[in-house]
């Protein structure tokens, strides 16, 4: 497009990219030639988990948290952190482990946290019967409320 005389943004409006990248294409052509633009660019840091680790992290993903000695079968991203830390040599911040979760499919668990002493059938009977009550709005006839 560029050689056939169209400016830098119009090439990116047509393809719907930034004129930035426009311009790196062009120059990663002009010094490289056609097959510069087929090469990925591999500039930044390389990842620190490499596609072996990843498919063992999903191997140890697996085996289930309580394999490795957490209580409940939930996995977490400290959990998971740890995990890797201790089997993979990798350390991560525990928000970062989100991301590597996501490339993998993977969705991080929260657990939900309940007193011991709940009873699940006056739960329930608090949800049917008490609930709709507190719920329930004014209906804007008679007297009004005292908010």
């Amino acid at each position: 497009m560029y050689e056939k005389g169209w400016q830098q943004k119009e090439i990116a409006e047509a393809l719907g990219v930034t004129r930035g990248a426009v311009c790196q294409w062009i120059r990663r052509g002009r010094e490289g030639g056609i097959e510069a633009l087929h090469t990925p660019n591999t500039k930044g840091r390389p990842a620190r988990l490499g596609e072996a680790d990843r498919r063992q992290l999903v191997k140890l993903l697996a085996k289930g948290a309580e394999a490795f000695g957490f209580r409940g079968a939930v996995w977490t991203n400290p959990r998971v952190a740890k995990v890797i830390e201790q089997e993979l040599g990798v350390k991560f911040h525990p928000a970062h482990v989100s991301r590597i979760l996501k490339e993998l499919n993977w969705t991080p668990q929260k657990p939900k946290i309940r007193a011991k002493q709940q009873k699940p059938e006056e739960i329930e009977g608090w949800w049917q019967t008490r609930w709709p009550k507190l719920k329930k709005r004014p209906s804007g006839k008679g007297e009004p409320s005292s908010s």
